[in-house]
């Protein structure tokens, strides 16, 4: 209570702002994100073929041909906000991602415009890419909230968010027109305080004990997550 008998938010510990995240590279066990630059234009070119992975991406659209490619990359290399990093496996692009709404005065951050090759869906690495960049904004940046929005009707990435630990906060009705369309916008999020938990749960999914000589988990993240 604030002197006059009204609620008032807690305190704030944190130091703010927050640094902005450098555009420097993340190395894990199975994956790297690394800067995107406009080289790996033939990289996305090869390894986005099917258009239908594009639905969802905001007013992007397949690229045309490799001259496409090139123009759409060298815009992406070049913006701060969204900061593009590029999915390296091996040293091949396999996706990119993103970091954006970056906001160190109340140490705020977005990670979005995700877009992944069908071979690295559905693989450890895929997730170790959601790891890397959660433990680059708590644990080097100092971040106090990690947010994933989504179009409502995405129903595989509403999914992914819940599964990496998010909490779904609500609909956003008719938040934007994308590709001449009403989207309905889903927010989630993660806080600082939640991170130590979800970490720990990340951290043993990714441990190769937890995977038999198939390469199947023994136990889910949720599962991992919740102990």
């Amino acid at each position: 209570m604030n002197a006059f008998g009204q609620p008032i938010g807690l305190p704030v510990s944190t130091d703010l702002p927050r640094p902005t995240p450098p555009h420097t590279p993340l190395h894990g066990r199975t994956v790297s994100l690394v800067p995107m630059v406009p080289d790996h234009a033939p990289g996305f070119f090869a390894c986005f073929t099917d258009p239908a992975g594009w639905t969802y991406l905001g007013e992007d659209e397949p690229f045309a041909d490799p001259a496409d490619a090139e123009r759409w990359t060298e815009t992406r290399a070049a913006s701060r906000d969204p900061l593009f990093y590029t999915v390296s496996r091996d040293g091949v692009p396999a996706g990119f991602c993103s970091f954006l709404r970056i906001t160190p005065a109340h140490g705020v951050i977005e990670i979005g415009y995700i877009h992944f090759s069908p071979a690295l869906q559905g693989t450890v690495a895929a997730t170790e890419v959601q790891y890397l960049m959660m433990a680059h904004v708590f644990d080097d940046l100092g971040y106090r909230r990690y947010e994933w929005k989504c179009n409502a009707l995405n129903a595989p990435s509403r999914a992914a968010a819940l599964r990496l630990g998010f909490t779904f906060e609500g609909i956003f009705r008719q938040a934007q027109v994308t590709k001449h369309r009403n989207r309905d916008t889903a927010w989630y999020s993660i806080i600082d305080s939640e991170w130590p938990a979800i970490k720990a749960g990340f951290q043993a999914w990714l441990a190769p004990e937890n995977f038999d000589v198939q390469g199947r988990q023994k136990a889910s993240l949720a599962a991992l997550r919740g102990r």
